[in-house]
Order: C-alpha cells, then structure tokens, then sequence
C-alpha cells in the first residue's frame, strides 16, 4: 500500500512539475525579457501550482515582473463591486428589483423603472461610454458628445481630464442606449452608477465599503479600489502598449473613477478572492450570500454564455466556467474559475497587446488534456 500511494504521489508531481513547465514556456516565449508583460497565477484546490512574472514591470527603471505586482485590472473589478452591492442588499438596505432612482434620484427620469439587478446583469438599457462620448469615431446619435476644453471630441482616457464629481454629473444625464429587459448589452456606466449607488446608501465610498467588508475579511492587504489618480502604489506594474515603429510607449489612465473597473491587486490577493468561493467568508450569511453572487442575473443569452454578477458563466466539453476579461489603458486582465475542478487562472498583464482570455485557453487545455 505504501508502494501504490507512492507511486501515485510521484506521478501527481511528475504532472505537476510538467504543467508547470508548459505554462512556463507558453509565456517565456510569447514575452520578451525587456518588454512589459505578465503576472500568473494558476491554482488547484487552494494553492498555486504555477506563479510567476514574465516581462518588465517598469521599463523605465528595469524592475521586472516578480509575480506579485500590483496590477490594475480593468473590468474584472466588476464581480467585487457587484459583491458590494449584494452585500448592500444583505444588510437590507436596497432591494434589488428596485428602481436605482429610488436610491439615485438625481439620476435621469429614464421612463422606465431600471432596476439595480438588471444594472448587474448587464440588461438594463443602460449605454456606455461612447454615450459619454464617440471620440474620433464622431459623435453618437442621443449622446452627450461632450467636447474638450480645445473644442474637439472629448478623449477618455489620458488625453482629457474629468473628476469623479464631473464624471458622475455626465453619466446622469446619459439617456438609455434601449428599453430595459431587452437583451444582455454591456454598460460600464451601469457599473460606474453601481459604485455610487454603494456610496449614496452606505455613507462611505466604493473603496472604503469593499475593504472593510470584502478585503480586510479575506486578508487582501494588496487590493483596493483606487479613486486618486495622485496617491503612490507600492510595487505598482507600470502600464504599456507598443507602438507601430517598435518599441513602447506608456499607457496609463487619469481617470479614477470606480465600479466598472479600477480595482488595483495582487495574483496572490487573488488566490484568497478565489478560495471565498469554497470556503465563503464574506458576509453575514457567507454562503448564501454566494449562491447569489453565482446565480445569473437574467435568461439573456451572450454566444452562449450568461452573466452573473461580474462573471461569465460558460460549459465547454462538460465543464462549467466562471470568467470575466478587462481591458483599457496599459492593461489587459483574464480570471477563469472551474468550480468542480478547483482550478483557476489569473492573468494580469501590463502591456495592451498582450492576450489573456488566450493565454488561459491554452492553460486550461494543457491541464485537462
């Protein structure tokens, strides 16, 4: 017996230290030693059993990826803010079939009861930021097509400036892209509104709300909402984009607002995020609260998949996924969770050319073979 549970252990390392070595490759090929790049963290039942950092973090002072950067991560913050909302409707303090303009009158009179679910699921009509503004696209029919203080398009994201405050007063007045309870339609501003929506209720801002009841709770010294485009980030991986010549350029928003995106953390930090869905301990009632954090907001099917909460839901060759991608500015963000398999994915990376959703394909594929 001792023999047979050896041998089995060998082999279980043997697998390991091989996967381990595929995923190694995948990146180090893809990924040069002086360019931006990747921070990666693969997990199976509670542990990593790949982590590291591929690339430059800051290519100004030569500090490379270590694997446990800070790492902006775009629009897989939006399962946190919706987890902030959902804890909001725990202590009950928001229902969410509610209208938003219960909580947010000052918001448009849309005509329609949009209610706080539909802005999580992604169905409530709600349009995004090209409503704010088209950019050099042009302007946008029914949009606000605000313009730079130059006279021409407004730029959103390093080129022209809005507060938080002058954000929000703009999203009020955005008019609905569609009727609500129409069709799944991404929004953004339904996000950004989710964020004000937790300040307006809780007296305190995203940022605050989510540290004392979701990362101190889960011990995520490294994660944070980040709404001041001035404060300092400790071992933050600088964002980059390549250039049509060759070489980089630095690829850094100042906007700072939250909810649909903002949240700045760790691959490690994720490791913890990711073990609440098995051992739950955000909450007053940890596991109910995430059987609703789980649960599709609506039937509104996207190519197959179905929205809950900040998560993609997805079945591929028998197996059920959980997954969310983020985009903007310098980052490019992947997390992919496989419940009954205990295994994850978390792919932060600091340079937009790079592909994520891609990379946690070929990882995906390499370990269930």
């Amino acid at each position: 017996m001792l023999i047979i549970v050896g041998s089995l252990l060998t082999s279980t390392d043997s697998f390991s230290n091989e996967f381990s070595e595929k995923v190694d490759t995948l990146f180090s090929t893809n990924i040069q030693k002086d360019a931006p790049g990747c921070s990666v963290g693969v997990i199976k039942d509670g542990t990593f059993i790949h982590k590291a950092g591929y690339g430059l973090a800051n290519m100004e002072l030569d500090v490379a990826l270590s694997g446990d950067n800070v790492h902006r991560i775009a629009s897989v913050s939006k399962q946190f803010t919706a987890m902030a909302v959902l804890l909001l409707a725990e202590e009950g303090k928001i229902d969410l079939e509610e209208d938003i303009r219960t909580y947010l009158p000052s918001l448009k009179n849309y005509g329609e009861k949009i209610t706080i679910n539909s802005m999580l699921g992604h169905f409530s009509g709600m349009a995004d930021y090209d409503f704010i503004s088209g950019g050099e696209r042009g302007d946008v029919e029914n949009g606000l097509n605000i313009h730079s203080v130059a006279g021409g398009p407004f730029r959103l994201g390093n080129e022209d400036y809005l507060t938080i405050e002058e954000f929000y007063d703009l999203v009020k007045q955005v008019p609905l892209r569609h009727a609500p309870n129409e069709k799944w339609d991404y929004s953004n501003l339904a996000y950004f509104l989710l964020s004000m929506l937790v300040e307006e209720v809780s007296g305190e801002s995203l940022r605050q709300y989510a540290d004392k009841r979701i990362f101190k709770p889960l011990g995520m010294t490294n994660t944070f909402f980040s709404d001041n485009p001035t404060e300092i980030v400790k071992n933050r991986a600088s964002g980059y984009k390549p250039t049509e010549e060759g070489g980089y350029i630095t690829d850094m928003t100042n906007l700072f607002w939250v909810g649909d995106g903002g949240l700045h953390t760790t691959v490690s930090d994720m490791l913890k995020w990711d073990q609440n869905f098995y051992n739950p301990k955000v909450g007053k009632k940890p596991a109910k609260l995430l059987e609703l954090l789980n649960k599709p907001n609506s039937n509104f099917d996207k190519r197959g998949m179905l929205y809950a909460n900040g998560q993609m839901i997805v079945e591929s060759n028998g197996r059920k996924s959980f997954s969310h991608g983020g985009g903007w500015l310098g980052v490019r963000t992947f997390y992919e969770r496989f419940p009954a398999d205990r295994f994850s994915t978390i792919i932060l990376c600091n340079d937009s050319s790079q592909n994520p959703r891609e990379y946690a394909k070929q990882i995906a594929k390499a370990y269930f073979k």
